[in-house]
This record gives C-alpha cells, sequence and structure tokens, in this order.
C-alpha cells in the first residue's frame, strides 16, 4: 500500500502523537492510528499535516474514563 519510507513516516507520527499515551490504551492508539492512516491514503503525507491529524484524532479519542 505505502512505500517503506511512507510507513515509516506514519510510525514515527503515531509514536510522537501517543508518547504519552500508554500501549495498555489500545482503542485510543487505534482511533488515533486509523485517522493518521485515513488521511495518508487521501493523500496527506507531509510529516505536520500527519501530526496535526493524530493531534485532532487524540483529542477525541474514546476513553473509558468518557
Amino acid at each position: 500500500m505505502f512505500d517503506t519510507t511512507t510507513t515509516a513516516l506514519l510510525r514515527a507520527v503515531l509514536d510522537e502523537v501517543c508518547e504519552g499515551v500508554s500501549y495498555c490504551e489500545i482503542g485510543r492508539r487505534t482511533h488515533v492510528a486509523s485517522k493518521i492512516l485515513e488521511a495518508a491514503t487521501k493523500g496527506e503525507v507531509s510529516p505536520d499535516g500527519l501530526r496535526q491529524v493524530g493531534r485532532d484524532a487524540l483529542s477525541h479519542a474514546p476513553t473509558m474514563w468518557r
């Protein structure tokens, strides 16, 4: 689907955006990952654009406390 460079970028952006999110919070991380992937699929491949998409997704991600 994506080349190795783009895949590495997507992973790096996800890790950066979710650096304060526990790996146990699978739902939140999955939500952010899906939004970043969706944006990349639509053509957004700039690191800044993907970070913004990830941050927006994180702020709206479901938590067990909401």
